[in-house]
C-alpha cells in the first residue's frame, strides 16, 4: 500500500485538517480583528440579510463519499478541477448561510459573547469571500487558483471553531440550557464536518493536479496512490487502529505508568473507501476511554480486544438506527446497501455506571464550576491546561493538554458525528461491573 500524502499525516485531536504549511501557502487573509456582534455590521465582510435569508432557505445537500471522488483520481485535468470548484460553489454558500442563520437564532445575550461573536463573524467573512464567485462559473486556471486560496482561507479561519464555541457556551451557560447547547453543537458539528471536508478535498486535488505542476514532478502519479484528495480508497482500519494504539498507549503510560495491550482479530485485511483522519479521531477517542477505564479498574493486564468485520450483507443490523438512509443530491441512498465495516472495541474497564450512561452523548457543559471556566480562560492564554479543561479538550478535539485521558464520554458525541456523517454510527453496550463493548460502523463508497 502506498504511503499517505505528507499533508495528511496523523493529526490526532485535529480531524480532517490540512497541514499548516499547505493551508498557509494558499491563505491570503486572516481574521485577527476584534469581533463584533450581530446585528451590527461585521468587519469581516459585507453581506446583506436578504442574501443570507435566500441561501439559508435552500436545502442542504447531504454529502456522500461519491460526491468527493466524482471528479476522478489525481492528477486532474484543468476541466476536472473547474468542475470540482463549481461543485463546491453550489454547496458551500448554502452551508455557511445555514450556520449564520442558526447563530442569529440564538438568544442575543449568547451571540453577544465575544467567543461566539467571533465565530459568527468568521462565518460572515467566509461567506463574503465566496459570494463574488457565485455570480460566475470558474472556467480558467487563474480563477481556480484564486478560488483555492479562498478555500485555504476558509480552512484556516475556522480551524479552532469548536473550542472557541465551547468556551463561549461555557461562559453563557446561565442563559442557555444544556439541551439547547447540545442540539446546537450537534447540528453545527455535522454541518462543519462536511464543510471542511469539501474545502480540504479541493485543496488536496489542486495540490496534486497537473495544470499546476507543469515542469515539476507530480506529487501523485496515477496508479501509485490509493488517495483521491483526502479520501483513501483502500483504507485498512487495522493499520489505523495500530497507529492509534501506539499514540494512546504513550499517553496512558505517561499518565498511569502502564498501558493495556490491544488484540486485533477478525478480518484484519479488510479495506474500504473512507476519510483516514475521521477514523483516526474516532478510534483515538474510543481507545482513550477503553484504556483509561481498563487501567483505573485495575485490569491493565486484560487486553482490549478489537474485532473487525466486513458488513457487506444488507441484512447486517446498523450500529445507528437513526441513519438508515440519507439524501445525496436528488437521490435517497439506502445506507444498508452500501458496503462497510463494523469494529467492536471490548474492554474490561468495569462498564459505564447507570447514572452516567444516559449522558454519554451530551455535551455536558453544566458540570463545570465558575472557577473552572475562569481557569480555562487563563490557560488558553498561557498555553497550559489541567484536569479542569480535559472535558473541553475531548469535546473540541483540538488544543489543550493532548496527553490527557480524562473526559470520559465527552469525545463520544463528536466521534458519533464523524461516524454518522457517511451513514455509519456508534453504539455502546455497557455491562456495569464488567466492561464495555463499543460498536463502530463505517460505510464506504456505494455504487
Amino acid at each position: 500500500m502506498a504511503a499517505r500524502p505528507a499533508i495528511w499525516q496523523l493529526r490526532f485531536f485535529r480531524p480532517a485538517r490540512l497541514g499548516k504549511r499547505s493551508v498557509r501557502k494558499y491563505a491570503t487573509t486572516t481574521s485577527n480583528s476584534p469581533a463584533q456582534t450581530w446585528p451590527h455590521q461585521s468587519q469581516f465582510g459585507n453581506i446583506h440579510d436578504d442574501q443570507v435569508a435566500r441561501l439559508a432557505a435552500q436545502p442542504l445537500h447531504s454529502l456522500a463519499l461519491a460526491d468527493l471522488v466524482r471528479h476522478g483520481r489525481p492528477p486532474l485535468s484543468a476541466e476536472a478541477l473547474f468542475a470540482s470548484a463549481n461543485f463546491i460553489l453550489s454547496l458551500l454558500p448554502i452551508r455557511l448561510a445555514h450556520r449564520i442563520q442558526a447563530l442569529r437564532n440564538l438568544p442575543f445575550i449568547v451571540v453577544s459573547n465575544p467567543h461566539i461573536a467571533r465565530i459568527y463573524n468568521n462565518y460572515v467573512h467566509s461567506l463574503s469571500t465566496l459570494l463574488p464567485y457565485q455570480e460566475r462559473r470558474i472556467t480558467n486556471l487563474q480563477d481556480e487558483i484564486q478560488f483555492t486560496e479562498v478555500m485555504a482561507d476558509l480552512v484556516q479561519t475556522h480551524s479552532n471553531t469548536i473550542p472557541i464555541l465551547a468556551r463561549g457556551f461555557l461562559e453563557c451557560r446561565k442563559y442557555i440550557s444544556a439541551g439547547d447547547v447540545t442540539r446546537f453543537l450537534d447540528e453545527h458539528l455535522r454541518t462543519r464536518i462536511g464543510t471542511r471536508l469539501i474545502a480540504e478535498q479541493h485543496i488536496a486535488l489542486h495540490l496534486s493536479s497537473q495544470p499546476h505542476n507543469r515542469g515539476v514532478s507530480t506529487p501523485q502519479e496515477p496508479g501509485h496512490s490509493s488517495y483521491i484528495g483526502v479520501i483513501d480508497t483502500a483504507l485498512r482500519p487495522a493499520e489505523i487502529i495500530r497507529d492509534c494504539e501506539a499514540f494512546v498507549g504513550e499517553i496512558c503510560e505517561l499518565k498511569y505508568g502502564v498501558r493495556p495491550t490491544v488484540v486485533i482479530n477478525g478480518q484484519q485485511d479488510t479495506s474500504l473507501t473512507h476519510v483516514p483522519t475521521h477514523l483516526e479521531y474516532i478510534i483515538t477517542e474510543l481507545l482513550k476511554n477503553a484504556f483509561r477505564a481498563t487501567v483505573e479498574n485495575g485490569k491493565e493486564k486484560e487486553p482490549v480486544v478489537i474485532t473487525i468485520a466486513a458488513s457487506n450483507n444488507p441484512d447486517t443490523p446498523s450500529a445507528s438506527s437513526a441513519t438508515k438512509s440519507f439524501h445525496s443530491g436528488t437521490h435517497l441512498l439506502d445506507v444498508a446497501s452500501i458496503p462497510g465495516i463494523t469494529i467492536r472495541i471490548r474492554d474490561r474497564g468495569g462498564g459505564i455506571s447507570p447514572e452516567v450512561l444516559p449522558s454519554i452523548w451530551a455535551y455536558s457543559f453544566t458540570t463545570f464550576a465558575d472557577d473552572d471556566v475562569r481557569e480555562m480562560g487563563n490557560n488558553s492564554n498561557t498555553g497550559t491546561a489541567n484536569g479542569n479543561t480535559d472535558a473541553l479538550n475531548a469535546i473540541s478535539g483540538a488544543g489543550g493538554d493532548a496527553s490527557s485521558l480524562a473526559g470520559l464520554g465527552y469525545g463520544l458525541p463528536l466521534g458519533r458525528a464523524y461516524a454518522e456523517h457517511f451513514g455509519g454510527g456508534i453504539q455502546v453496550q455497557s455491562l456495569w461491573g464488567w466492561g464495555t463493548d463499543v460498536y463502530l460502523e463505517l460505510k464506504g463508497l456505494g455504487n
